[in-house]
């Protein structure tokens, strides 16, 4: 992931360093419990953690040194690790472990710390989304099916469906996190043939990972639900930042970004203030998505396993994390700092005459007996006639010899309470 994007909080998880520190605690568990089962001598496993070197830059750059030789990341990691404790307590490092036993092991783990992270921060921008929601409860605006005027609604309800779909969004989260907190420790194929299925367990103790029935690898499609959770989160935020780029656009004016002090929105034009963070999200929605792809076709492998998966892990994994948890960031300090002009909204929802009240006046002349094809045909026409002559619907109503309508019918058509008495609903559900 390139640093622009890559915050540290979830960065950290993925650097060399990291993975090589989670690699060498794995081993050093796996060895503890093969000291319990009498397979490794007593006092061997004490020994190795004591002389473990500590995993920083340098070990990660003697671990590619020795790749040079081997052409097998793990092998040279191994080689390094069991140079570095010494003999004789060294030798007894990966005893009857395979690769995979110790690097889906580590994925998981680094996975799993990473899921937390991004979930911590949803716990925020819900805060953000609900609050947004509450205070805009009753802030009118007009509400746009095909990007055309439709009826009125509110602000408030908006960010509570927004709210409520980020809020299937972290169930998905957390149903990717139980998925991935797994564990193997079973050896070649998953058969324990040369370990015993109490080390898996007790790795899986010790790093809160839940053991796993695996072939050489634990099954990609737990991966994939992962990457689905963060693709489908994406989504979601590109559907609010696209949301608010029309709102923000120069003919709507409803809402804008907010815009820091110094701040240039365009190297040519100074009177530029663009939506640049929904921009940005809606871009990066489409890497997570392009990522999910890729998950997907890493999940059916050859027989016990392949490395077609590996490489394409190795990019994937990481970068979809790090999106996922920027995209919630800058989501939560998008919405944090954004101006919402009721005033605007309330001038368009006035632009169209009171068209926007067709269906009511629709229903009233159904009840009073018409049909409603010629109730629909007649509202039709009038509506036109209202945004032609730029006179209200009310008073083209009024005028109108093909409609009966009573003064308190026409009150109740065009009465703003009343389209919205129950909007608020969606807000009590938050």
């Amino acid at each position: 992931m390139i640093e622009r994007y890559a915050l540290p909080a979830v960065a950290n998880i993925f650097g060399d360093v990291a993975r090589m520190q989670r690699w060498v605690e794995i081993e050093l568990l796996a060895t503890e419990a093969q000291e319990q089962l009498g397979v490794v001598p007593q006092g061997i496993a004490a020994q190795c953690r004591e002389l473990a070197p500590v995993v920083d830059q340098a070990f990660v750059d003697a671990v590619a040194e020795r790749e040079r030789v081997t052409n097998h990341d793990v092998a040279a990691f191994v080689d390094v690790l069991q140079e570095s404790i010494g003999f004789p307590a060294g030798s007894y490092i990966h005893h009857g472990l395979t690769s995979t036993d110790v690097v889906d092991t580590g994925w998981c783990w680094a996975l799993r710390d990473a899921m937390v992270i991004i979930l911590e921060e949803m716990t925020e921008l819900l805060a953000v989304t609900s609050s947004l929601a509450h205070e805009h409860r009753d802030t009118l605006m007009i509400g746009r099916t095909h990007g055309i005027h439709a009826e009125p609604t509110t602000f408030g309800v908006k960010v509570a469906l927004w709210t409520l779909q980020l809020r299937r969004d972290e169930e998905r989260l957390r149903n990717a996190l139980d998925g991935i907190a797994v564990c193997k420790m079973s050896g070649a194929v998953g058969t324990y043939s040369n370990i015993d299925p109490s080390v898996e367990e007790y790795v899986g103790n010790a790093l809160n990972l839940t053991p796993t029935p695996a072939t050489q690898v634990v099954a990609r499609d737990r991966h994939a639900e992962y990457m689905w959770a963060c693709a489908s989160l994406g989504t979601t935020i590109e559907s609010i930042a696209v949301e608010l780029r029309h709102l923000q656009r120069t003919e709507v004016n409803e809402v804008r970004e907010g815009f820091t002090k110094g701040q240039k929105g365009s190297s040519a034009m100074p009177h530029k203030r663009n939506p640049i963070s929904a921009e940005t999200l809606s871009g990066l929605s489409r890497v997570l998505r392009g990522n999910l792809q890729v998950a997907l076709q890493d999940v059916p492998l050859w027989h016990e396993r392949d490395i077609s998966h590996s490489s394409a892990e190795r990019i994937v994994l990481p970068d979809s994390s790090m999106l996922a948890y920027y995209m919630v960031r800058r989501l939560t300090s998008l919405l944090t700092n954004l101006e919402v002009d009721a005033q605007q909204m309330r001038y368009n929802l006035d632009l169209l005459q009171g068209v926007v009240y067709s269906q009511s006046a629709l229903l009233a002349l159904v009840e009073n007996g018409m049909s409603r094809d010629d109730a629909y045909r007649i509202v039709q026409q009038l509506s036109r006639k209202a945004l032609d002559t730029k006179t209200h619907l009310r008073d083209v109503l009024v005028e109108s010899l093909d409609v009966n309508l009573t003064h308190e019918q026409l009150r109740f058509i065009f009465d703003e309470s009343r389209v919205l008495e129950h909007a608020s609903k969606t807000i009590d559900a938050l």
